[in-house]
């Protein structure tokens, strides 16, 4: 069986268990082994664009290295931490924030090597598609979702900045829903599955996250879903905590109900 590098991040063990949990029974099914890094700390949940903001990068930094050193790619369920993750992998390409983030490594008891970006970073989407393939995933269904009409919702985490993220066609994405439709079930396509659920503002103005989470659930509803799936803790919370009359499932979740491995653990 595979062994590839898996950051799970601060959310998937608290508030998003279910998240974590069916990833890894999942990839035990389709024949690859998600292990952490043993170090791995909080990602701190949004990139910093400031070159000079060395710190906050550091536990990024830190997993991609031992992902590297261990000679695997790294996989990301969680939208924020695989935005941040991804980002800042990208940054060590850049000579200049490399030499400052190596510089501050260079102090750790385990440094060997320089890091400069060579990790291959997936979302866990990703990887079903690029690496073990959907139709794999397919031929591995034992529970077809054949009666569902399920909404694919992206939030803003997986597909921006577009070039860097590079998941999918940030204005028409479709890993999600040809992800659904390897599970058996009708993809629903509509107007809100891309924008903001308003996130960043559930602090400053909570008024205003309702608004913009309601018009992504009533989005759905409207084009006939019967659920919402996402790979987003914080976009969960929001249409959830703001009154979304459809409920909103982890696609880790849905794939585990698919595989068995779901019915298997509550059995």
């Amino acid at each position: 069986m595979k062994t590839v590098s898996y950051y799970p991040g601060c959310t998937l063990r608290n508030k998003a268990k279910n998240l974590d949990f069916y990833a890894r029974a999942c990839a035990e099914k389709l024949g690859f082994s998600l292990c952490e890094p043993e170090t791995w700390q909080c990602c701190g949940g949004a990139f910093t664009a400031s070159e000079d903001e060395i710190a906050t990068k550091l536990s990024a930094v830190r997993a991609l290295k031992a992902a590297r050193d261990a000679g695997q790619p790294l996989v990301t369920v969680c939208s924020a931490c695989h935005n941040v993750i991804k980002r800042t992998n990208e940054a060590m390409k850049n000579a200049s924030f490399a030499d400052k983030v190596n510089a501050y490594m260079a102090q750790d008891d385990d440094f060997k090597t320089e890091y400069h970006g060579e990790t291959r970073v997936y979302h866990y989407l990703e990887y079903l598609r690029d690496v073990v393939g959907f139709d794999r995933v397919k031929e591995a269904v034992v529970h077809p979702l054949s009666d569902r009409k399920l909404a694919a919702y992206y939030g803003c985490l997986l597909l921006r900045p577009g070039k860097v993220m590079a998941f999918d066609d940030p204005e028409n994405p479709v890993i999600i829903e040809d992800f659904l439709r390897a599970l058996g079930a009708e993809p629903v396509v509509y107007a809100m599955r891309n924008e903001c659920c308003g996130g960043h503002l559930c602090l400053e103005d909570a008024e205003a996250t309702k608004k913009r989470s309601n018009a992504v659930s009533d989005s759905a509803k409207n084009h006939g879903a019967s659920a919402i799936v996402t790979a987003c803790p914080l976009c969960r919370y929001n249409l959830i905590k703001n009154g979304s009359e459809l409920p909103v499932i982890y696609f880790t979740e849905l794939l585990a109900e698919a595989l068995g491995v779901k019915e298997a653990r509550n059995g």
